[in-house]
């Protein structure tokens, strides 16, 4: 049963009475859930509370007997988070935002009515920022993704042109005219009459799944010892400085900077094209600041400022500042964004989640009579890469667990460093010094796993798009992609002009050969999570809560997530189950996705007190 959530309309009347909707109430419709045909028709008619009153009868829905209504709203971040304010935890959800944005380009639907429709409010619906979450971007650390995590998705080439910026945030379906009933009928004809219908519903489910988990970990926060933090930056950086000055180390490296130079106080080391125009007068000869640079020139002022701007990241990115705005009774909380990236790998608006430095991952300490289960995968991506190829020689490397190993001891390479550098050259595209050495080894000894990367890259050198094994696709290359190829073609073309379209062709390649593997690999996580979230809850109430809020205080929890790693905050009575529930919930993610093709997915399991012991 789907039970479907929408504000009523201030002059729309309600159901049952003469009064009209205030612009305080919530329409509640159950629709059927046709046996996963999609939804069938109305059930009833719709039900209408105040907002108020929508946690009292979220309540009541999910204590009841029999099946559990799977809540469809607009925006998981409009519906979700005051729920959990109140204390109600749902089981199960369908964000139609998410949902949408995958099926408008999903290959699996190509050609329907629902993918070749005009664009619509729905496409312009943008992800909405927690309530109560900082400003987005507020002292937002730089968040360092892999070479092809790519900016945050948002409407695609033909889609959403000559939208006001205004009206590019989630403000809610009423003011555009946005009917989350019509919706999801129109979302599971669709699905319905894909090429493959079970894969794209286990692909919605577990985006859904995820962006109720973002929810509540947001909710529930990080634990986060504000005092240990602090402790850090004094022990790194010196005493925590007055407003508009440097920490005294800092001062005393850009000191040491200035004289390496001979250049007067008011250098600032912040600077960066100040400190470069100093360097070259000193003749230091460095073209950049870049770390690989700097370190291959002989000169005093290297290693001072190689070490400042090793510290000033950490002041800048999880400093005293940092501390202020994101760290509020005793937890870290960042506001998740499921699918930011377009292989559909999370990334987050502020707080620098997904980049915690080692030197800070001290403060993330459990509270009393609890502890962190930290668990990350194994070479998730190889591994991956063997269920999507059903390559049963490469699945048969890794069974024993550590995957590169199992590489060399087919013969294919003779150690386990040119086993990752090939996979990973595999993976990543990488074409020279000892990855393309290797690569022909791995592809005779793996030829169905090196066949489907290279197929990936072959179709984006094309300009063609490639799907996941649930069905998100990748964008199209865009304008500038499609100019460098013309512009190769012409009579007149420039002479770079063909080695131009070459290059922009075999970078596009290298990211499709990637998206499969990457976005894959964000399905299993998917799954994962939402097993995870599921087993916990199942899992027995403690009678010693923690300090974070209901309906997470006396349960085992999930505080954090980065690509192929969570960790969950648990009772220490149950850090055993909650290991071994992990654990299973990798086997389960595996068969989801997989079926019982032989692919493993080893998990590293940690209970830990503090975060920093987990590795």
């Amino acid at each position: 049963m789907y039970v479907v959530l929408a504000a009523q309309p201030a002059d729309a009347a309600v159901p049952g009475s003469d009064a009209v909707g205030s612009g305080g109430l919530v329409r509640l419709t159950p629709v059927a859930d046709d046996g996963g045909a999609g939804p069938g028709p109305v059930t009833s008619a719709p039900h209408v509370v105040a907002r108020d009153g929508l946690a009292a009868a979220v309540h009541d829905r999910e204590g009841s007997a029999g099946n559990l209504p799977r809540w469809t709203w607009d925006d998981t971040n409009r519906w979700y988070p005051a729920l959990l304010s109140a204390g109600e935890r749902v089981e199960r959800g369908r964000d139609l935002r998410l949902a949408h944005r995958i099926l408008r380009t999903s290959s699996l639907v190509a050609g329907s009515a629902f993918a070749t429709a005009a664009p619509n409010g729905w496409d312009t619906l943008g992800h909405a920022p927690v309530a109560g979450a900082p400003a987005p971007g507020a002292l937002r650390a730089p968040q360092e993704e892999s070479l092809f995590d790519l900016a945050p998705t948002g409407p695609r080439r033909g889609a959403a042109a000559g939208v006001p910026a205004s009206d590019r945030s989630s403000t809610g379906e009423q003011a555009r005219g946005l009917d989350p009933v019509a919706e999801l009928a129109a979302q599971e004809v669709a699905v319905a009459g894909s090429s493959a219908p079970g894969r794209l519903r286990l692909l919605l489910a577990a985006e859904s799944a995820g962006a109720l988990a973002a929810a509540e970990m947001h909710h529930a926060g990080l634990p986060w010892r504000a005092e240990v933090h602090d402790e850090i930056l004094t022990e790194v950086l010196g005493p925590r400085p007055p407003e508009g000055r440097r920490p005294e180390k800092l001062e005393a490296l850009a000191g040491q900077i200035r004289a390496a130079l001979d250049a007067p106080a008011t250098l600032n080391p912040d600077s960066h094209p100040d400190l470069l125009r100093a360097m070259e007068y000193a003749g230091v000869g460095a073209r950049s600041l870049r770390k690989w640079e700097l370190e291959k020139i002989d000169h005093p002022v290297v290693a001072p400022l190689l070490e400042y701007k090793n510290l000033y990241r950490l002041y800048t990115a999880n400093g005293w500042s940092w501390l202020d705005h994101w760290v509020r009774d005793g937890r870290f909380r960042t506001d998740y964004v499921v699918g930011g990236v377009v292989t559909g790998r999370w990334s987050s608006t502020g707080g620098g989640a997904l980049q915690l430095p080692r030197s800070v991952r001290r403060s993330v300490q459990a509270d009393p009579g609890w502890v962190l289960v930290v668990a990350d995968a194994a070479q998730l991506e190889p591994r991956v890469l063997a269920g999507l190829a059903a390559d049963e020689t490469m699945a048969a490397a890794g069974a024993g667990g550590d995957m590169y190993a199992g590489i060399v001891a087919t013969g294919a390479v003779p150690t386990r460093e040119l086993a990752k550098v090939g996979m990973l050259g595999a993976m990543y595209g990488g074409t020279t010094g000892a990855s393309g050495q290797v690569l022909p080894r791995l592809s005779r000894a793996f030829p169905r796993a090196m066949g489907l990367v290279e197929d990936a890259a072959r179709t984006g050198e094309r300009g063609g798009v490639v799907s996941t094994w649930l069905g998100r696709t990748s964008p199209p290359p865009g304008q500038a992609w499609d100019a460098a190829q013309s512009g190769a073609l012409g009579d007149g073309a420039p002479a770079d002009a063909a080695g131009l379209a070459r290059s922009s062709a075999r970078s596009w390649g290298r990211f499709t050969r990637n998206f499969v593997v990457q976005g894959t690999a964000a399905e299993w996580a998917l799954c994962w999570i939402a097993s995870i979230r599921r087993r916990l809850w199942e899992l027995p109430v403690v009678a010693e809560p923690n300090a974070g809020p209901a309906p997470f205080a006396d349960r085992a929890h999930l505080v954090f997530f980065l690509h192929d790693e969570v960790v969950v905050h648990a009772p220490a009575a149950l850090a055993d189950e909650v290991a071994r529930q992990v654990r299973e919930a990798a086997v389960e993610a595996g068969r989801l996705l997989f079926g019982d093709f032989p692919v493993a997915f080893p998990l590293t399991v940690a209970t830990v007190a503090s975060y920093a012991d987990a590795k």
